[in-house]
């Protein structure tokens, strides 16, 4: 990567805490290697209530960007001058692109990206009901976009009802296309629910390595013919939803592609170009 940074290398760069683990800074930086951009991606730890400092420094050093992650999605939504139509309904930024005016706009690719996923495994989900497990950062912003690109109805099944509740309030308010439903979660309640449901999908943490023997059902007599499971969880691979979903012939897809998207669309953002995501799957993640 040396042989390549030069004096008119433009800066990118992830800012979060923590942010030692991500494979940002490698997908971003093998693209631009691949491609022959001139740029180079790093990764900046920065605590909770330093964001304005990190994005103002960010702006003087003349970076073209970066993306933003947790704790600072919401927070840095109060110094850009512009933000994306969806990224301001979902109300947090994954993404900032800085101009040659410093002047700083905002988007959110994480919904981008579970979108992509689904069109690359070829889900039509426009007019039909998806069934949501979970309620946190993410499957806020896979709801909102969801709703933004079309589906038809998302009902959305949490423990904390409330959490549930504000992200359907949000959709309903903003998006009337779609019908936003919040329930309670229970698995009687997730099997009666995905009968008539084009997708089921899992954001909440069952299924991790910490919970690798637990899933949101029990069965995968549960699931019903022509559903598409996800789960956005990539690390294990397959988790128990997805077992039970192979187990039932249904298709399925786990969180590496949205991952990957959401980069993808980012790198488009700064750059005007297209990552090469096979090359990324393969190289990056060995798939």
């Amino acid at each position: 990567m040396t042989d390549r940074i030069k004096g008119t290398t433009k800066l990118l760069g992830l800012i979060g805490n923590p942010v030692t683990h991500s494979k940002s800074p490698q997908m971003h930086n093998k693209s631009f290697e691949v491609l022959g951009l001139d740029y180079v991606y790093l990764a900046f730890e920065v605590e909770d209530g330093h964001i304005k400092e990190a994005l103002d420094a960010m702006k003087t050093l003349n970076a073209a960007g970066g993306n933003i992650t947790m704790p600072h999605k919401t927070k840095i939504m109060e110094y850009l001058d512009d933000i994306s139509p969806d990224a301001e309904i979902i109300g947090s930024v994954n993404t900032i692109k800085i101009d040659e005016n410093k002047r700083v706009t905002g988007y959110n690719t994480d919904g981008k990206g579970f979108i992509q996923a689904l069109y690359e495994n070829n889900v039509d989900f426009k007019g039909k009901k998806i069934v949501m497990a979970g309620a946190g950062g993410a499957a806020k912003s896979i709801a909102t976009q969801l709703a933004y690109d079309g589906a038809g109805e998302i009902v959305i099944l949490n423990r904390t009802f409330s959490s549930a509740q504000a992200i359907a309030d949000n959709i309903n308010k903003h998006i009337p296309t779609c019908k936003a439903r919040p329930e309670a979660m229970n698995e009687e309640r997730i099997v009666e629910e995905m009968q008539d449901a084009a997708v089921l999908l899992n954001t909440t943490s069952l299924g991790m390595e910490t919970t690798i023997d637990q899933a949101i059902i029990s069965s995968p007599a549960q699931l019903p013919k022509g559903i598409f499971v996800a789960d956005i969880i990539y690390q294990p691979e397959q988790t128990k939803l997805l077992k039970m979903a192979e187990e039932a012939h249904v298709r399925h897809m786990n969180g590496l592609m949205m991952l990957i998207w959401q980069g993808a669309i980012a790198f488009n953002i700064w750059t005007g170009k297209d990552m090469p995501v096979d090359l990324i799957k393969k190289e990056i993640f060995g798939k």
